[in-house]
């Protein structure tokens, strides 16, 4: 009986040996549980996940599946590493059954739901990357039984509640703990110091709140501490200043307080990145700095530190920025720059903020020694006396220079024209005297010039004409005089800001004014002009803000003013004005000032709009005026013409029986001529044009062509109808059917807008259109329906995001790619706007629209909601609506669309510099992490160019061939930064600031030359 237990004992032994044996039973069983969890992970990930894991089926072995990684022993899964897609979806509890799993990396898929709690089951995991998902509830609290761990990577989720404890022996190994930009509250565990391996703590962008504990300072280990962005108060504890291994310390923006340490240089020896802005610090500069000779960024604005400052920081070489605006700094004495002198040494200085402090002396000429590297210089709010020395014009590479409210006098140098980089130059609120240098013309990168609230004197120079990129100019409260040179402002056509007033400035208001179409703001107020209002002044359609009170403006106020539907403020007040009030001023919905007092004007008030507002209007000074609302106290108006105005009513009388009998005479001969030519129609409908131009196809060919319409011919929905797959008798290739859904508000509309805006345009890059169809279907209704090209590759949103199958079969996305079709896309926007014979906007620029043929060349279509455009005028066609009515897609709608103004080209150069930055990033402008102030442009804008490589696609880092690697690798990066350009360009704030297409097209074509072939 023994003997037989024995053998029953061995041959268990055996078959569990037999069973880790590669290439047996049992090891096939395990990999083949490995293969069930990853089936069942796929199912989880949704939205056309399966087509873009075409390599995950039962034909290939698992260790050939993509993103997959196995064991070279035991063949079972080891790394999960899938990036950069927006699938969605959820991770299933099947994930704890990869046992074998060392590195789970899912950034950036659209995860959402919970992490599953059963992920504490995969006790080898060594990497967890969730990160740039929209993950959401709490952490799971028996994560740290993973005790294998080295990174933890949940940046930028929406993950909740409190951080988990880390109680002693759990996860040691951890090097990276990042779980910045969530949602999460409480306060910072002490726990954290047992985690002895601990490197990287990212906590910022959250909702902490409480003191630092003091047993962070166990983490000898440490190099980057990041607790910003938080509410974090308290003073700092002394424990953290022994981490001397740090060299990223960032507590910006918090409530914190205390002071620093006096030995900087013992505490954190190994310091780069030193930011502790926006908090209560207080006391003296901490000149230990001097000696941290590795030092790159060092901010401590917005705190309260005062005293002076060292002249010892040149040993700082390389240092990149140094910002310690708006605290207590200087004591307003001639040696508070003194330490000025010592930057010059820090040859790697590009931005000096010293804004809002307490210095005084003069501005040494020694400035313009400092680095050609120096693109801002801030020295605003001080108390800085004496002149601007010529020496800087020797700072070539700035692009900022600002000096607002000191003392500063004397001349503004000549020398300031040798800043050709310079685009914002402000002096404002000084003693400054003397002519405008006409060297300012020099700066033709110049977009904003303030030199309000001085002593300037003289006429504005005639070379500010060539500064054609001028969006700004305010030179406001000086002694400048003479007439506003005609062809100056003229010129630079995309000035959105122009305050001239306080001024001496006589003539009148030159006509070329005209031709400032995106002008928002114009202050001519307290001079000396006078004149009409010109009727050139009626293009400047985008004014929010007139002022012209107080010169000597006769005639009539124009009623193209009521045409200004974003005017918000219009102060005519004090001048000779004589008419009536024209009643088109009470249409406008965003008025909210309105000051006419002080002219000569008669007649009655209007009652609508702005005029029901008593708060809002001042019409004092104006003894003729009558009517309007009670509580304007005025007289009633009587309805006999008073003897001052008789004679101009028989004027008008006489003018009517003119134009009476003019308009009959005119009447008789049109009916004549209608009669003789009555035979000769000339003139077409747009669906008339429609059906001559194309072959006619019924409802029942339509239906046939696509199985009756059937799901399984369905290759895509949109706002307004259902697009299939067909084939038609009389076209050769396949063709796309959209049908509408004249059920959906809005839909008979596209089907005209889109027909119109197709019907005569021909290009390579617009989707084309074969026919349509306007008709009624098998059961009496209406049915509409047009009929494009197929194109095989489907959109371009499928192509970044992978919601559908490319039917060409394997390809490889690139910057190459990407840049033919941004380049096929703009030359069709290129074509619409300035081309064809009327021109086109778009007004729906996204990537689902924009359709890829056999070689992946893109075709702009859906114009479901295009504007025709006349362009030599520049305003909408008569059946425009206004943007208060354009729905188009969140996230690509231009925001001035939102504040009522009209739809223009400038609307789809926003829409394509959003496309591109998708392109670029693989990211939606809508997703979850844009959002309180930070959007798909700012990202983009706020990275580049030196952390690039953190948000492009990664897809588009790999070399497109292996010869030259390092060459390569460095040109993919320059023409990667030269098209984040161009995108954060297009999709500026305001519509001026946007490239023009044409500009778009070249510099796109620039960057292909770049790549290698």
């Amino acid at each position: 009986m023994a003997l037989t237990l024995v053998m029953f004992l061995l041959s268990l032994v055996s078959q569990s040996m037999v069973s880790m044996m590669p290439g047996t039973v049992g090891h096939s069983l395990s990999a083949e549980s490995d293969k069930v969890a990853l089936l069942a992970l796929k199912q989880k990930l949704t939205n056309g996940v399966f087509d873009a894991l075409p390599s995950w089926n039962e034909s290939l072995h698992l260790c050939e599946w993509q993103g997959v990684t196995c064991g070279h022993r035991h063949m079972r899964v080891t790394v999960l590493r899938l990036e950069n897609q927006n699938w969605g979806g959820t991770l299933g509890p099947s994930l704890a059954n990869l046992t074998f799993l060392r590195k789970l990396i899912l950034s950036n898929i659209d995860l959402h739901a919970q992490i599953p709690t059963q992920i504490d089951r995969l006790k080898m995991l060594q990497v967890l990357d969730l990160s740039h998902n929209n993950l959401h509830g709490q952490i799971p609290i028996h994560l740290t039984n993973c005790s294998k761990l080295e990174v933890i990577n949940l940046l930028y989720n929406k993950l909740t509640g409190k951080l988990p404890w880390f109680g002693t022996g759990s996860i040691t190994k951890l090097r990276k703990l990042l779980l910045g930009a969530n949602d999460l509250v409480g306060t910072i565990t002490p726990s954290l110091g047992n985690l002895s391996s601990l490197q990287n703590i990212t906590l910022a962008r959250n909702h902490l709140e409480g003191t630092i504990p003091h047993a962070l300072g166990r983490l000898s280990n440490l190099k980057e501490l990041n607790l910003g962005l938080n509410h974090l108060s308290g003073v700092v504890p002394d424990s953290l200043y022994n981490l001397s291994n740090i060299q990223i310390f960032v507590l910006a923006k918090n409530q914190l307080c205390g002071t620093l340490p006096s030995n900087m240089q013992l505490a954190f020896p190994n310091l780069r990145d030193f930011l502790v802005g926006g908090n209560n610090f207080n006391g003296s500069f901490p000149s230990s700095i001097s000696n941290i000779t590795g030092l790159h960024v060092f901010d401590i604005s917005l705190n309260g530190f005062s005293g002076s400052i060292p002249p010892t920081l040149g040993s700082l070489n390389k240092l990149t920025r140094f910002h310690i605006a708006y605290n207590s700094f200087g004591s307003g004495r001639a040696q508070d720059l003194d330490f000025l002198s010592s930057l010059t040494n820090c040859t790697q200085l590009h931005k000096l903020i010293l804004e809002g402090n307490q210095f005084g002396g003069v501005l040494p000429d020694l400035i313009g020694n400092f680095s050609a590297n120096l693109t801002l210089l801030d020295i605003g709010k001080n108390q800085i006396s004496g002149m601007i020395p010529e020496g800087i014009g020797k700072l070539i590479g700035l692009t900022e220079f600002t000096m607002v409210d000191n003392y500063l006098e004397g001349t503004i140098p000549g020398s300031i024209g040798k800043l050709k980089n310079l685009v914002r130059f402000t002096l404002e609120g000084n003693y400054l005297s003397g002519n405008i240098p006409t060297a300012i013309g020099n700066l033709t990168m110049l977009s904003e010039l303030y030199l309000r609230t001085n002593n300037l004197e003289g006429s504005i120079p005639l070379s500010l004409k060539y500064c054609t990129r001028m969006q700004s100019v305010g030179v406001a409260d000086n002694n400048l005089s003479g007439d506003i040179p005609n062809q100056t402002f003229g010129n630079l056509e995309g000035l959105i800001n122009l305050d001239l007033s306080n001024n001496s400035f006589t003539g009148s208001i030159p006509l070329e004014f005209g031709n400032l179409k995106h002008l928002s703001i114009l202050y001519l107020n307290e001079n000396k002009l006078s004149g009409e209002i010109p009727p050139e002044l009626s293009t400047c359609s985008m004014l929010t803000e007139l002022v012209l009170e107080r010169n000597y403006f006769h005639g009539s106020i124009p009623s193209f003013l009521g045409s200004f539907r974003s005017l918000e403020i219009l102060d005519l007040s004090n001048n000779d004005l004589s008419s009536t009030i024209p009643g088109e001023l009470q249409n406008l919905t965003f008025l909210n000032t309105l000051n006419l007092s002080f002219n000569h004007l008669y007649g009655e008030v209007p009652i609508g709009g702005v005029f029901n507002n008593l708060t809002a209007v001042s019409l004092i000074g104006n003894k003729d005026l009558c009517g309007g609302i009670p509580q304007l106290k005025l007289p009633t108006c009587s309805r006999l013409p008073s003897k001052k105005h008789k004679w101009s009513i028989r004027k008008k009388l006489i003018v009517i029986i003119v134009i009476g009998v003019g308009g009959g005479l005119v009447s008789s001969i049109i009916f004549i001529s209608i009669y003789l030519f009555r035979k000769k129609p000339k003139i077409f409908s747009s669906s008339q044009s429609l059906q001559n131009m194309y072959l006619k196809v019924s409802y029942g060919e339509l239906h046939e062509a696509t199985n009756g319409f059937s799901s399984s011919n369905l290759v895509g929905t949109g706002s307004f109808g259902s697009v299939y797959k067909g084939s038609l008798l009389h076209f050769e290739s396949l063709v796309a059917v959209k049908v509408l859904n004249l059920e959906t508000f809005g839909a008979s509309k596209s089907f005209a807008a889109e027909c119109k805006a197709l019907g005569k345009i021909m290009h390579n890059n617009v989707l084309k259109i074969l026919t349509f169809c306007s008709s009624v279907d098998y059961n009496g209704d209406d049915f509409k329906a047009i009929v494009f090209e197929f194109m095989p590759n489907g959109s371009l949103d499928s192509l970044l995001h992978g919601n559908e199958e490319l039917e060409s079969g394997n390809f490889n996305l690139n910057l190459q790619l990407l840049l033919n079709i941004a380049l096929d896309v703009a030359n069709a926007l290129e074509y619409l706007h300035h081309v064809s014979e009327q021109a086109v906007v778009h007004c729906d620029i996204k990537p689902s629209n924009i359709l890829l043929d056999d070689d992946f060349v893109a075709h702009l279509g859906d114009f479901g909601l295009a504007r025709l455009f006349h362009v030599l005028t520049e305003h909408s066609s008569r059946d425009q609506i206004s943007s208060s009515a354009i729905k188009g897609t969140i996230g690509y709608v231009p925001p001035e669309y939102g504040a009522g103004v009209r739809v223009s080209p400038k609307g789809d150069i926003y829409s394509y510099g959003i496309l591109l930055l998708e392109m670029l990033t693989g990211m939606r402008p809508t997703d979850n992490m844009f959002g309180e102030g930070l959007s798909l442009h700012k990202f983009c804008q706020m990275t580049i160019p030196e952390e690039i490589t953190e948000i492009v696609d990664s897809r588009l880092l790999v070399p497109i061939n292996k010869e030259g690697t390092r060459v390569i690798e460095t040109n993919i990066r320059e023409c990667l930064v030269a098209f984040a350009r161009i995108g954060v360009s297009c999709s500026a704030e305001l519509p001026v600031r946007r490239m023009d297409i044409k500009d778009v097209i070249m510099e796109l074509e620039a960057i292909k030359q770049k790549l290698p072939q």
